[in-house]
């Protein structure tokens, strides 16, 4: 069976924190929320001026592009996210997929405008995550070539060990490492800061970048030239989804403090002082970032930068299995192994294979460009298409949830949407050099996810038309004399409430016994994380021997069926684990010519089945008490 997803809003429980002190969150959020973004000074302001530099920069060039870094630092990171969208949390818990859960309570149903929304970013997350950790590795790794040029040849095969070694460990956890997280990458942000005050001085006219006007004076200076330069500054903000995809784990006060007491301030130094190097120095512009550091530093830099770039790179791949993890849920993939990896915290995940496909794609991305100037030119347009998502999603809810009048949203909203969708362009005019790659992702991704969903409510349909109704069996087996009696309960699990499961008459078929007590059960999944228990289950007898029983689990939240029928003794319905058995219906597929989904299609959703992971582990069912029966259905 498959969990169904539904927009019946409940009341679910609020995600705490008050467990944890305000400092532990504090320095918590600093290395896993901004990890990434924080890892951006090694290649955003190069990457910018290289775009730039065609017939030599002018000191009035370099201002306008730290300028235009420094704003877009401002309107996008400080304004919309952490100042906005940080409110618009679904009882604590942020991110694509939450939004969209949000916006569903908000229009109270389930659109198909808005799902197509949330899957394609979904799917430009995965391609997010799967650059994030290619460059940033590869541009730490690069400063090398600056301590030792005869180091250039090793780069490629440590980076690739670097990266195996992220993902070798994924399956221990993130609970062990992660209170190292925050303080490395809080040295780092100091290390940073640290570095630009120093070089501000070089050239302290660099502070005029303060002012917007050297930020508009560039663009309508350079015009359509100013585009390339548009999509390198952009790489600064990369991440900034984490600040709320994360929310759920740190809360929204600690992810705004650490912004505004550590994180600004130190990028805003770093980006200043990397300015004003080049300003004095022109040749700097070939690596301004290592270049801030004194010669004897160098080399502890770019350790502590390779620190920084893992952190970031451990950042962006538990977020896709929190993302993973939210789709299955939703019935937008299968269902995916999932290995909980600390006792304590629940939202600390592993999926082996969402962390297969994950290496293998950045160790593809690694060995197909090589260095990090080349992969910059494929980063860029996952996080701007999901950022325009974002605020598309987030104008439905300051709409129809917060009841926000017309006329403000379209003053907050559309200057937003608009800015960012000059940014998308931007990166698209990159296509060619490499912005192909991203929208590869995705599109795959997105095929994956509609063909899942595609064939799963064919295979509903197909098995829909041979079957009978609940009602029905339930009164052909009241009238029958030939059954023979079990003792205990009899759990089957159905996506349909209203069918008769085909385990139930399988059971019925082949071996003629009927058990005193049957539970027909259903999982399905709310709009919220959390479901509290007293909304957990609903109880509908249909009989002296039959129930009709109703679990629903948030997205966020393990669809533990067992602990959920414990709550049925509420509503009159005992239940007993030793006196229970679980029957389960193991589908099998077949391709048919001529009939229902396309054969391609039907190949890649059949092979989707073959990964989904066994339903007794899935919704954790105990081993020793469940009765698998097969069915082939041709599709």
């Amino acid at each position: 069976m498959s969990s169904q997803p539904v927009s019946t809003a409940v009341a679910a429980r609020p995600h705490e924190h008050g467990k944890q002190s305000f400092w532990v969150l504090f320095v918590g959020c600093i290395g896993v929320v901004y990890g990434d973004i924080g890892t951006s000074p090694l290649y955003a302001l190069r990457e910018a001026l290289h775009a730039a530099r065609a017939g030599g920069l002018t000191q009035n060039e370099i201002i306008g592009i730290v300028s235009l870094l420094w704003w877009t630092l401002m309107l996008i990171v400080t304004l919309k996210y952490v100042v906005l969208i940080l409110r618009a949390d679904n009882r604590g818990e942020g991110g694509t997929l939450s939004l969209v859960a949000l916006t569903q309570q908000a229009l109270g149903r389930r659109t198909l405008p808005i799902l197509a929304f949330g899957v394609l970013g979904c799917a430009l997350f995965f391609g997010d995550a799967i650059i994030t950790p290619a460059i940033s590795v590869l541009s730490a790794v690069e400063g090398l070539k600056l301590v030792a040029p005869g180091f250039e040849p090793f780069i490629l095969p440590m980076t690739l060990a670097i990266i195996f070694g992220i993902f070798f460990v994924q399956h221990k956890g993130t609970g062990s490492v992660s209170t190292f997280f925050g303080p490395v990458t809080l040295v780092w942000f100091a290390v940073m800061a640290v570095l630009g005050l120093l070089h501000i001085g070089d050239q302290p006219m660099v502070l005029q970048a303060a002012n917007p006007v050297y930020a508009i004076g560039f663009i309508t200076e350079h015009g359509m030239a100013s585009l390339p330069v548009m999509g390198s500054v952009f790489l600064a903000v990369t991440g900034v989804e984490a600040l709320y995809a994360d929310m759920g784990h740190f809360g929204r006060r600690p992810i705004r403090l650490a912004w505004g007491w550590v994180v600004f301030p130190a990028l805003t130094l770093s980006y200043l002082g990397q300015g004003a190097l080049v300003l004095a120095h022109p040749e700097a512009v070939e690596n301004p970032f290592f270049l801030l550091a004194p010669d004897w530093l160098l080399l502890p830099l770019v350790v502590l930068a390779t620190a920084a770039t893992v952190i970031a790179s451990q950042a962006v791949i538990s977020g896709a299995f929190s993302m993973s993890q939210q789709a299955v849920q939703m019935g937008l993939l299968p269902r995916l192994e999932i290995r909980h990896t600390s006792e304590t915290q629940v939202g600390q995940i592993y999926m082996p294979q969402v962390n297969r496909i994950l290496f293998v794609g950045v160790v593809a991305l690694v060995l197909l460009f090589g260095t990090s100037s080349r992969l910059a030119a494929a980063y860029g347009i996952a996080v701007t298409g999901t950022m325009v998502i974002t605020t598309i999603l987030a104008a439905v809810v300051f709409l129809r949830f917060w009841k926000w009048p017309l006329w403000l949203v379209a003053v907050i909203c559309v200057p937003m949407l608009l800015l960012e969708l000059v940014f998308l362009g931007a990166n698209l005019a990159k296509v060619a050099d490499g912005g192909w790659m991203p929208l590869a992702l995705a599109a795959v991704v997105v095929l994956m996810i509609w063909t899942w969903m595609r064939g799963t409510a064919y295979v509903q349909k197909k098995a829909r038309s041979g079957s009978v109704t609940l009602e029905t069996l339930i009164k052909s087996v009241t009238a029958s004399k030939r059954l023979s009696t079990a003792p205990g309960t009899a759990v089957f699990l159905t996506s349909d409430p209203d069918i008769a499961p085909a385990a139930l008459t399988h059971n019925l078929k082949h071996n003629h016994v009927l058990h005193t007590r049957n539970l027909i059960v259903t999982v399905s999944v709310a709009n919220t994380p959390y479901v509290a228990d007293a909304d957990r289950v609903t109880v509908e007898k249909l009989g002296d021997r039959f129930s009709r029983v109703s679990l629903l689990f948030g997205y966020m939240e393990e669809p533990n069926v067992p602990r959920a029928l414990k709550l049925a003794g509420r509503q009159g319905e005992k239940f007993d684990i030793m006196m229970t058995s679980f029957f389960l219906n193991r589908r099998s597929f077949r391709t048919a010519r001529n009939e229902g989904l396309p054969e391609w299609q039907e190949r890649l959703y059949i092979s989707m089945t073959k990964s989904a992971s066994n339903a007794t582990d899935f919704y954790r069912l105990p081993v020793n008490r469940v009765i698998e029966l097969g069915q082939q259905l041709a599709i």
